[in-house]
């Protein structure tokens, strides 16, 4: 699971640090003459198999010992579930691995966040945090003074990530009516840029911003956000619970996603270097008019067993102790053999799902994006959320609609009062969004009036969903939206 989230570059450094460490990993190189190709291309598992068992010497020759090759481990895992492979090796072989025990699920999250936390601390080439949001507008159909403000906005956040102005100190004294709302604007837009919660004015802005409208547990997060900071930082959640009146379970659950938020969206961004986002996967149109996914493997070394350390342990001079640290060492070796492998397949998986629910996007932008959850995900290909899940962490897409963090493409919905498919929480706020700025400013419109508007085009919404989305988009109400004339 570890291999499966990790993004290209990390696993770039991953297998660097293997071939360090394991002296029975070597980078693919073309065969020798001596070779014979069909030997290349047969099973290496069942010779690899009878090496790593006990002591005895084997009895079978090796003139053409057949070499494992990443690229065709696909043949033994496409009928496999997740990482069974993994799974299988374990348990047939755990004599020649280390074995790790069992893990809870609240340690798997705090290794995840711990591991997160050191690659945030670790000093290399980065991109800053101004350019990273800079190049996500390409996303959106701006007018020019629109992104304009947006990058007076990026160019102003704090070394926190925070935008800590009032807009109207922001823009001076000589501000108009119409460049504040343009600024209002601006800033609902950077603040629905990745990493969710920068352009909060504070530490409590920039949390709420990463609240799921989506989550069980959305509204004791604002109240715990909002209130109870301090307490949790002192760990005080019976206390918390009995204040605000949740269960105390509700509580401890909803302060451990509480605990994944990022309290500084600038974190691992760094200061004048820069290095360009490395997309995992490339999205093509085919000539039928599909789209299809593949890999980007260009960067991605090619792996297998050293052949000298497996002539090694057929030797008669070998010692035991040597022939046992060998057998461990292939172990290990094969055991991230099928990882990678099995990450290359469950990530094509999951983003050909992905892809394919969402094609009208990849042909008419952001507008066309449909309701999408990872639980649908994952019911479709057999898998476990938590597999979908770290699949999608950290990973990006190029495609006709540029490159974006793959788990954009997942999006809640609201229903259609015409009976037809859901519409994306998305596509509505960009509705809300046009309908507000093309209303008359001298008689704007009522969120009631929003709400039939948008019947009227088959989205069913109640008046607080539009009060909501106009929050999140930093909308004023229609009296505070209204220009009086002099």
């Amino acid at each position: 699971m570890e291999i499966l989230q990790l993004t290209l570059l990390q696993l770039e450094q991953r297998i660097d640090q293997e071939l360090e460490q394991n002296p029975m990993l070597e980078l693919e190189t073309e065969p020798s003459s001596s070779e014979d190709p069909k030997d290349r291309a047969s099973d290496a598992d069942s010779e690899v198999d009878f090496n790593v068992h006990g002591d005895n010497e084997s009895t079978q020759t090796e003139e053409h010992e057949p070499e494992i090759r990443f690229e065709h481990a696909i043949e033994h895992t496409e009928s496999t579930e997740e990482f069974s492979i993994a799974d299988d090796f374990a348990q047939n072989y755990s004599d020649t691995i280390d074995e790790a025990p069992i893990r809870s699920q609240n340690w798997l999250e705090e290794q995840d966040a711990f591991r997160a936390d050191v690659l945030a601390n670790i000093e290399s080439p980065s991109e800053t945090l101004q350019a990273y949001l800079e190049r996500q507008l390409d996303w959106f159909d701006l007018s020019e003074p629109l992104r304009d403000m947006i990058l007076r906005i990026i160019n102003n956040l704090d070394s926190n990530g925070y935008f800590s102005y009032e807009l109207e100190e922001f823009l001076g004294e000589n501000r108009t009516d119409e460049e504040l709302e343009l600024a209002k604007e601006a800033l609902a837009l950077v603040q629905r840029l990745e990493p969710v919660g920068v352009g909060g004015k504070n530490l409590r802005e920039c949390l709420l911003l990463q609240i799921d409208p989506a989550s069980n547990y959305a509204k004791v997060l604002r109240i715990l956000i909002t209130s109870c900071l301090e307490d949790i930082s002192a760990n005080r959640i019976q206390a918390i619970a009995k204040n605000i009146n949740f269960p105390l379970d509700i509580v401890q659950e909803a302060v451990a996603e509480l605990r994944h938020f990022r309290p500084r969206p600038s974190a691992g961004f760094g200061n004048n270097t820069t290095v360009v986002v490395i997309p995992d996967i490339i999205v093509e149109k085919l000539e039928t008019g599909k789209y299809t996914v593949r890999l980007e493997s260009g960067r991605t070394p090619q792996l297998r067993i050293s052949k000298f350390y497996k002539d090694l342990i057929e030797k008669h001079g070998t010692d035991k102790e040597t022939k046992s640290y060998i057998r461990k060492k292939i172990g290990s070796a094969r055991w991230l053999l099928d990882a990678l492998e099995q990450r290359r397949v469950t990530i094509l998986k999951v983003a050909q799902i992905i892809v394919d629910h969402q094609a009208e996007f990849f042909d008419k932008g952001q507008q066309a994006l449909k309701p999408l959850k990872m639980q649908q995900v994952a019911d479709i290909i057999n898998m476990h959320v938590a597999t979908v899940s770290r699949a999608c962490d950290g990973k990006w897409v190029s495609s006709p609609q540029g490159v974006f963090p793959l788990r954009r493409l997942f999006v809640g919905g609201l229903t259609a009062s015409d009976g037809g498919e859901n519409v994306a929480q998305d596509v509505v706020r960009l509705k809300i969004q046009e309908i507000i700025n093309k209303e008359d400013k001298k008689d704007p419109l009522s969120d009631d009036t929003i709400v039939k508007m948008l019947e009227a085009e088959g989205i069913q919404v109640a008046r607080r969903t539009i009060v909501k989305y106009r929050q999140l988009l930093d909308i004023p109400s229609s009296r505070g939206r209204r220009q009086r004339g002099t």
